[in-house]
């Protein structure tokens, strides 16, 4: 007699370590991923804005009433109020994997302000905030020049973090470290770092996407199918040298552009976490749950890449980029702006319930 059937991510999370978190924070696409093994979801500025969105007749009155309630309060900080909550309802969801995995998975992943990148001190009493919120909460601090000691810091404070804004091996390694010196202080403390659940995310995707910005408009010609490999082989590259130097932070992919970004990664002790529409695209293909994380990306193709890309190389190589290097990243101004944008798309929709346009009533 045969098992029943099984998705390929329910597959994959029950036969192998890699876990699935839910790249929303809507309640709808979240009960589909922990129907297929999900422990874990994520909300930004941009996700928030978009739950919002889809969901207005049930958060519209929501929004009235934190207006309401806190009438001398700015727009930004009655946007960032529902930013909360939206996330709040999602982690309650999360609690059963949480208290199962004694705090490795189960978390919600809530965004420390954009604008706030450059900012150490703000980062982190906003990720303080933010810890208060749910005991399954993770803060996502920005792989930033800023962010770096922030990271650092608020893992000393015990608070679990997964570093955004990433698309590097560089980053991913000094976050890794940076994590490492933070639970190196609180244990010479005596202080409790078990139930800590760090996660690096590499945005796979959003790499590809620049280089082929830079390719378009340098005129660099290639196999296009080289393009979709750029972010595999960052992630591939940063995870071997994670094992190799056993750090316990894990990595993430996130930003899916094509099945890669999750296919290519199983097997390991990672997180992929899609949206919810690549979610129901997996499940409706027949791509085999196999172990490929430590399969390498094709020598031809890494070599093409580097020879071809400047950015490539800046992003592969594990001394590509200083820290200082960070901030001046294509991908990672491209995506700071993206999220400030969304944070200030997130203002207006309050904007419209606080003090509504006399020329539409």
């Amino acid at each position: 007699m045969t098992g029943a059937y099984k998705s390929p991510l329910e597959e994959m999370t029950a036969t192998t370590p890699t876990c699935l978190w839910n790249d929303s924070a809507s309640t709808k696409e979240l009960a589909y991923a922990l129907a297929n093994g999900a422990v874990g979801a994520t909300c930004n500025p941009v996700i928030a804005l978009s739950v919002v969105r889809q969901e207005i007749d049930r958060w519209a009155p929501r929004l009235a009433g934190l207006v309401e309630e806190h009438p001398t309060e700015t727009e930004d900080e009655v946007g960032w109020r529902l930013v909360e909550e939206v996330s709040s309802e999602a982690a309650r969801m999360l609690v059963p994997a949480f208290e199962q995995s004694k705090g490795r998975n189960g978390r919600l992943s809530i965004q420390t302000d954009p604008r706030f990148y450059r900012n150490s001190e703000a980062i982190l009493r906003q990720a303080a905030h933010f810890n208060e919120l749910a005991p399954n909460m993770i803060v996502k601090i920005p792989a930033t020049a800023a962010g770096i000691p922030a990271i650092e810091e608020a893992t000393y404070a015990g608070i679990s973090i997964n570093a955004t804004v990433s698309f590097s091996v560089p980053q991913a390694l000094v976050v890794a470290e940076a994590v490492e010196r933070g639970l190196a202080r609180r244990e010479a403390e005596g202080k409790e770092t078990l139930s800590m659940g760090p996660v690096c995310t590499i945005m796979v995707g959003r790499l590809d996407d620049w280089l082929k910005v830079v390719a378009e408009k340098s005129g660099v010609l290639t196999d296009p199918g080289h393009l979709e490999w750029a972010g595999v082989a960052v992630f591939k590259k940063a995870y071997q040298i994670y094992a190799e130097r056993h750090y316990r932070t894990r990595l993430l992919s996130a930003a899916f552009r094509n099945h890669f970004h999750w296919s290519e990664l199983i097997g390991g002790d990672v997180v992929i976490s899609p949206p919810h529409s690549w979610q129901v695209r997996i499940n409706a293909s027949d791509i085999a749950v196999e172990h490929r994380i430590e399969r390498p990306v094709a020598q031809d193709v890494v070599a093409d890449l580097l020879a071809r890309f400047p950015d490539f190389q800046a992003a592969y190589e594990p001394d590509g980029m200083s820290t200082a290097e960070f901030d001046s990243f294509g991908p990672t101004r491209r995506t700071l702006r993206q999220f400030m944008g969304a944070s200030t798309d997130l203002a207006a929709l309050v904007r419209d319930v606080m003090t509504p346009d006399p020329d539409k009533l």
